[in-house]
């Protein structure tokens, strides 16, 4: 009996540990990014930049985002443009003919990770979403601490956080993972984002200018404007 005991205080220890170890490691990766207080303060954002697909084309993209109200995403493929609006009332984006949709419900709820602002990280328990530290690996000479993050809307997203100065290297995930799909796409595709050129702003953001997205259609994008806290038109919150 004693050393059933003994084993089961020793489990809980190693559970112990383990969740330390995990909120230390997102805890270094936001004061990475500037800390929590400055990624609290980021209200709105507009972000403007360019797509280079894999076929050489680009894309114009624009983003805005107000914490927990809006994400609004327009991109411009030069002969067509496409939306994907998701604020707190709902989501819309629009099909191949240029019409605009309502989601699904299912779509919707894996699409509300959108509207934060900061990073589905920070707070995450807060928010409703699960992280677990899978462990350490190597690859390309570089070292991650990889967390796998259990969305409130039940996707599932793998974090990949540089060992050196924990920035985030790269994000993988199910291309069915976000209730969106597409037209000949698996769904159990891997999709990995791949972020870069970290810049700290005037006003002392930190940003990753630019992500590769390798899977799904590809390509890299470029930011050539990211502003924080700047009014948004109120008609951008509407799908019509």
């Amino acid at each position: 009996m004693k050393k059933i005991y003994l084993f089961a205080i020793m489990l809980m220890a190693v559970a112990v540990a383990k969740a330390q170890t995990l909120d230390e490691i997102i805890s270094k990766h936001i004061e990475a990014m500037g800390g929590k207080d400055k990624l609290a303060s980021i209200k709105t954002l507009h972000m403007e930049g360019v797509i280079v697909g894999t076929n050489g084309n680009e894309i114009t993209i624009s983003v805005w985002k107000e914490h927990n109200k809006l994400f609004r995403r327009e991109i411009n493929f030069g002969m067509g443009t496409g939306m994907m609006l998701i604020t707190d009332k709902g989501g819309w984006n629009t099909d191949r003919q240029g019409n605009v949709n309502p989601m699904k419900e299912e779509q919707y709820h894996r699409q509300e990770f959108q509207l934060d602002c900061q990073s589905p990280l920070v707070d995450y328990a807060a928010k409703g979403h699960k992280a677990e530290l899978i462990g350490k690996e190597t690859a390309d000479g570089k070292d991650y601490y990889k967390i796998k993050l259990t969305l409130k809307g039940g996707n599932e997203q793998f974090y990949f956080i540089d060992a050196s100065n924990y920035y985030l290297d790269h994000l993988s995930f199910k291309a069915g993972s976000t209730g969106m799909g597409g037209p000949g796409m698996n769904p159990d595709a891997e999709i990995v984002v791949k972020y870069s050129n970290y810049t700290k702003t005037d006003d002392g953001y930190i940003f990753p200018f630019t992500t590769t997205t390798s899977g799904g259609f590809g390509g890299s994008l470029n930011y050539e404007t990211i502003e924080v806290n700047k009014p948004i038109d109120e008609k951008l919150y509407k799908a019509g």
